[in-house]
């Protein structure tokens, strides 16, 4: 008589990933529709510089439109960080915690950051420059979120993607981010010229050194 021997099936919860999904499509849909000249100039952002021209003013950094693209953008992130340590066996891609941690140091990293750039800002007499070059930054980044959703619900939900494939993604979002600063430098260029030491010290403290130091701080941490 053979014996049946009984294994515990292990279910993945992914509900909350759906939600989150659902939700950041849906603040999407509803910008699109509040904000709808808007919204079109924006999505031609990668053609044409009509939106950073005509929206150039700090004003919009505290706009509904822009504060609803940005929570887009941080659950954007916060999935792609989870997906690709996943992917390399630090992360779990179901795993909820890490997704609300990874989501946590993200805003945390960014309002300190922006915290520490209004302060300095402030020191050198470069609150209005700052908040259009914060704007711009913001701007791209948020672009970039839209861009990389999609990417995030196929790879959540699909396991045949390479690690060739995902070291590419990785690779353009970071030359598309660097892209987009250039251009954002390039449109302020004759104001940085005219306080480029400031604007140097502002780029090695804020844009250099953070970056450096997670980069230090995540590989000795795995290492």
């Amino acid at each position: 008589m053979s014996e049946n021997i009984l294994h515990p099936r292990i279910i993945e919860n992914q509900e909350w990933a759906a939600i989150l999904f659902i939700l950041a499509f849906a603040i999407i849909a509803l910008t699109k529709s509040v904000f709808e000249n808007r919204y079109a100039d924006f999505i031609k952002l990668l053609f044409s510089d009509k939106y950073t021209k005509v929206y150039r003013d700090s004003i919009h950094l505290k706009s509904g439109f822009t504060i609803s693209l940005f929570l887009v953008q941080i659950i954007s992130f916060a999935f792609f960080i989870q997906l690709t340590m996943s992917h390399f066996g630090y992360a779990s891609k179901t795993d909820w915690i890490q997704f609300v941690q990874i989501t946590n140091f993200l805003v945390f990293f960014i309002l300190s950051k922006f915290l520490i750039e209004k302060i300095i800002a402030t020191a050198f007499n470069m609150d209005e420059f700052v908040d259009q070059f914060i704007l711009q930054k913001i701007t791209y980044r948020c672009y970039i979120g839209l861009f990389i959703l999609p990417i995030n619900l196929f790879i959540f939900y699909n396991d045949v993607i390479s690690r060739t494939v995902l070291i590419i993604i990785i690779g353009l979002i970071l030359i598309i981010n660097v892209l987009t600063y250039l251009i954002s430098i390039k449109n302020y260029q004759n104001l940085i010229f005219s306080k480029m030491f400031y604007f140097i010290l502002y780029l090695c403290a804020l844009e250099i050194a953070p970056y450096y130091f997670m980069y230090y701080w995540f590989t000795k941490g795995i290492a």
